[in-house]
């Protein structure tokens, strides 16, 4: 698993441990942490590569199925280490479909939807082609994945690697960064701390929200169905940024209140998965509300204060 240090990977680690896996968890802990993985560590079927993903990869032993997921992905990112975010895409997908074809793998890769951009389709099914600004702040991102699904698909139809790709929706859940950049992170981390919670706007623009063991449980049933079409998972609640905020103060007993501020550049406006294709192609769809995930998850910050140092304001 490429990126398996990072807040996706090492659930998805965990997950696949416990269902009999062998996991070998390749990451540069450039936004990944070695304490995401601690508890793994002691498992004999874990090991542990500090690789970076835009080098060649080499794995001993069998190699059945390949997770990528190595990428910078929170928008606190895309002006900090644009140049990495596009290596991780291009090069990074680039060789881990090498190793896949070498060693006649299945590939799944961790899309995202930010391959719709700022969408004028809703909610967005996996036919739309997207509104992205590819010279805009968030466009080394949204790039990064379009390539990296447009070279999947070169593998998977001129190569015959047989390859997977998941479109996600926003995740959270633990050992999340505080300096994510994202709404529950950011919001978890100031409720606790007693601060206002931080919208941009008035709070209308639109969020879909997806418990982390959700998407792991996604990743899973994407893995070993036979659809090799790009499949969205996520959340098909929508709600506003601002119902979101009133409810993680309800549920930490916050009465700091929120603050508004600008909207950053390019921020979607609107953001709702279709789900047909999974439900129909993989018999998923979110089984946690936003509500249980988010008391799990304000939970989780409450008992590891020092991951929580860092908030800044949500997106």
């Amino acid at each position: 698993m490429t990126g398996g240090a990072g807040f996706l990977g090492s659930h998805l680690c965990a997950r696949l441990l416990a269902e009999g896996y062998r996991v070998v968890c390749a990451d540069n802990l450039r936004t990944g942490s070695l304490e995401n993985v601690a508890r793994l560590a002691d498992d004999p079927n874990f090991e542990y590569l500090d690789h970076d993903v835009t080098l060649p990869i080499e794995i001993r032993g069998e190699l059945d199925e390949i997770y990528h997921l190595a990428s910078p992905a929170s928008p606190t990112d895309f002006e900090r280490i644009p140049i990495p975010i596009l290596k991780a895409g291009a090069l990074g997908t680039y060789n881990a479909l090498g190793l896949a074809k070498a060693r006649n793998a299945r590939l799944l890769l961790a899309s995202s939807s930010e391959v719709y951009g700022d969408p004028l389709v809703h909610p967005q099914h996996e036919d739309y082609r997207g509104n992205v600004d590819q010279v805009g702040i968030r466009g080394v991102y949204d790039e990064a994945k379009r390539y990296a699904e447009a070279i999947t698909m070169a593998y998977h139809r001129h190569h015959k690697v047989d390859t997977r790709i998941a479109r996600i929706f926003n995740t959270f859940g633990p050992s999340m960064r505080p300096d994510d950049g994202r709404l529950v992170p950011s919001f978890a981390c100031r409720a606790l701390a007693g601060e206002p919670l931080l919208v941009h706007g008035d709070g209308s623009q639109t969020r879909s929200i997806q418990y982390v063991d959700d998407l792991t449980d996604g990743f899973l049933r994407l893995m070993e169905s036979a659809e090799t079409r790009p499949v969205n998972l996520g959340n098909p609640a929508e709600m506003t940024v601002l119902q979101i905020a009133e409810m993680v103060l309800e549920l930490s007993g916050s009465k700091a209140g929120i603050s508004h501020g600008p909207l950053p550049p390019g921020d979607p406006k609107r953001r709702c998965p279709d789900i047909t294709r999974a439900r129909e192609a993989l018999g998923w769809e979110p089984r946690i509300s936003p509500r249980e995930g988010l008391e799990k998850t304000l939970a989780w910050f409450a008992k590891h204060p020092n991951r929580r140092e860092r908030p800044v304001s949500g997106r």
